[in-house]
């Protein structure tokens, strides 16, 4: 149900949040970038603020919903994707809410290397893909996009998770194509052992110790079935290294994220594991070394 203000109602609201991030931690831009997701403002017209004559602002929630939602932000540093409801990702705006991982920037990285790889090798522009831990569907959607030919199975253990991926993937229109299973890793997909083209995966990878030393919205909001990794970050990147030659075709694709610093170690697990070549890292936009990829023998 939308909801409409006048554009001095909101102009005033904006100045007031604005004013609310002095001697805080939150950058005042904020404000702006909650109102774009919540009502059809552009930047340009809140930067300029030259809505403030407009009869009527149409918002996706109300006035009094909106302050509400500001003031979380202020007080408990509520991330503001969960406030706005969404977050845009690569060229798509996905759903998101308390209990899936917020889909970062960096990750697009995934998406454009699996891509290439299948311009490099046509073979892998078809059959079945796996999507493990899918949190709000995000790779499997861009997957989708990237690779029209291809099967998607995502699988996340979490169903409020689970949930959210269904809405995004039901609003652009790949239920045809994307199966969602709830479950722990690979178990739900033991009819695919040997038939999967490529695996690609954001897995949790933070030691569990540095968890509590992330920013408030993170630690305190996020999660943390999707960031815990174990005491060194590496239990499920492990068991993806361990587990997926069973279920990749000869030739077949592998694809993680890792945190800054732990590239070297996958390597040396997918080396000692005896199943996989060509094995690559890659760095994230910052020059950090942050993806791994390989091909099983």
């Amino acid at each position: 149900m939308p909801f409409s203000t006048t554009g001095q109602e909101l102009a005033q609201w904006r100045s007031r949040a604005i004013r609310s991030t002095q001697g805080q931690d939150i950058d005042p831009r904020e404000v702006d970038w909650l109102l774009q997701e919540l009502t059809n403002l552009t930047a340009l017209a809140l930067r300029l603020e030259s809505f403030g004559d407009q009869p009527e602002i149409v918002l996706k929630i109300s006035l009094e919903d909106l302050e509400q939602r500001w003031q979380k932000r202020l007080e408990d540093r509520s991330p503001l994707q969960y406030l706005a409801g969404s977050t845009p990702w690569r060229n798509l705006n996905l759903q998101v809410a308390p209990g899936v991982l917020i889909p970062r920037p960096e990750t697009e990285i995934l998406i454009d290397l699996a891509i290439t790889a299948t311009q490099d090798n046509p073979e892998l522009a078809r059959g079945n893909w796996v999507d493990l831990g899918t949190g709000s569907g995000a790779i499997a959607i861009a997957l989708a996009q990237g690779l029209p030919e291809i099967t998607i199975h995502a699988v996340d253990e979490s169903p409020e998770a689970l949930a959210i991926a269904q809405a995004n993937i039901t609003k652009y229109n790949y239920a045809h194509r994307i199966n969602l299973h709830q479950g722990s890793w690979w178990s739900p997909l033991e009819f695919l052992q040997g038939q999967v083209q490529g695996m690609i995966s954001n897995p949790p990878y933070i030691p569990t110790s540095l968890i509590a030393q992330l920013q408030p919205e993170v630690t305190n909001h996020e999660p943390h079935l999707a960031l815990d990794g174990g005491t060194d970050g590496l239990d499920d990147l492990r068991h993806l290294v361990n587990t997926a030659p069973d279920y990749l075709q000869s030739g077949g694709f592998w694809l993680v994220e890792t945190m800054a610093g732990q590239p070297e170690a996958v390597v040396q697990l997918l080396q000692a594991q005896g199943s996989y070549r060509d094995i690559l890292t890659f760095a994230d936009f910052a020059g950090v070394e942050r993806f791994v990829q390989a091909r099983k023998c």
